[in-house]
């Protein structure tokens, strides 16, 4: 695939629908994020806290359009609740693209814990969780999972792994690409 993912991912997104972003910046996301806030048709909303992004979602659809949430795996512990309570009790649609840490080739100890829960995290408050370790699967799963949420009302986690990403090298208490 000669193309970054995130190129993919936007016009996935666009086919969608989707009108609103809510996202914590993150390197992992930065091209996808740089497409979606130079993208007239679509509403990029920087965030505070992955929770607000949440609630942005969930807004995005009681005023009638279609969202996505970008966020790094070491934040998916700061959505559980609004995830639990107002995605998963009120039956809202959601979806989110989540990039990963703690997996293949992680050198900084403080992401190898929360890397390791998102899964069993997410899918405890009902999130269908598809991960992506190669380019071409992050495309399908994308448009694959945006049809699963917003056609049947599921919230959906796409986790782009660590080896389409990269890892990083922590020395000296600064990452370093690898």
């Amino acid at each position: 695939m000669d193309e970054h993912w995130s190129v993919a991912a936007h016009r996935h997104l666009k086919a969608a629908g989707v009108r609103q972003i809510g996202y914590v910046p993150d390197g992992g996301l930065r091209l996808l994020i740089e497409r979606c806030l130079g993208d007239n048709e679509i509403e990029t909303v920087m965030c505070a806290t992955e929770e607000e992004a949440v609630g942005l979602s969930a807004g995005a659809w009681l005023g009638g359009q279609k969202s996505a949430v970008f966020m790094q795996s070491s934040g998916v512990g700061n959505t559980i609740n609004a995830i639990a309570s107002l995605i998963s009790s009120a039956n809202f649609p959601f979806f989110a693209i989540v990039t990963m840490r703690g997996q293949w080739g992680e050198g900084n100890p403080w992401q190898v814990p929360m890397g390791q829960a998102v899964v069993p995290t997410l899918e405890a408050v009902g999130v269908k969780t598809f991960l992506a370790e190669s380019p071409d699967a992050v495309d399908m799963m994308i448009e694959s999972g945006l049809r699963m949420a917003y056609s049947t009302d599921t919230p959906v986690a796409v986790l782009v792994g660590q080896k389409v990403i990269g890892s990083k090298i922590w020395t000296a208490g600064k990452a370093v690409n690898q």
